[in-house]
């Protein structure tokens, strides 16, 4: 008894190209840079998340306190360090895509994370006008769910691109 077997073409493997090779150490600062830019903005943003959360469960003239607050302390200094944050993330993230084996938009979960990143500097940008309107009285408080539905929205979206980064799933963009 007798086998045939034949012969597959095997297709070359992958070639994981960086476009533009950095020294390691570079590479691993823009690393750390951009994990602690991520860090920073999900704490930003957990702590307005939080914000919201006690000015929608006060009443009358407590919530105007806590939105008061949320807009003198918050809008201003720490929701403008998360768009720096947000913004550092997406320039950080490009530099290592570009730098690395990942690519830009090689892999899905790159490119997913890049949309995200887009998203929730969009949504932070949002965030800023309706709550300097609730705290001016310019809009009344019952619109709040509009920006307790923006900051939790930004959270998630910012947890799931760090699930993305530990998990990697999806595989390659096909070409």
């Amino acid at each position: 008894m007798s086998t045939l077997t034949t012969a597959r073409t095997a297709s070359p493997a992958p070639v994981n190209r960086v476009r533009w090779p950095i020294p390691a150490r570079l590479r691993k600062t823009i690393l750390v840079t951009h994990v602690v830019a991520a860090g920073a903005w999900i704490g930003v943003d957990v702590a307005a998340t939080v914000l919201v959360a006690i000015g929608w469960a006060r009443s009358g003239d407590d919530r105007t306190v806590v939105y008061q607050a949320l807009a003198d302390f918050s809008v201003v200094p720490l929701l403008l360090a998360a768009l720096v944050a947000g913004v550092v993330c997406l320039v950080t993230g490009v530099l290592l895509g570009i730098a690395t084996k990942w690519g830009i938009v090689r892999y899905r979960w790159v490119a997913v994370k890049l949309v995200l990143n887009v998203v929730a500097c969009a949504l932070l940008l949002a965030f800023l006008g309706p709550i300097r309107e609730l705290s001016s009285g310019e809009q009344p408080l019952q619109d709040m769910w509009f920006v307790a539905f923006l900051a939790i929205s930004a959270l998630v979206f910012l947890s799931f691109a760090m699930v993305l980064s530990v998990f990697k799933p999806w595989g390659r963009v096909r070409r």
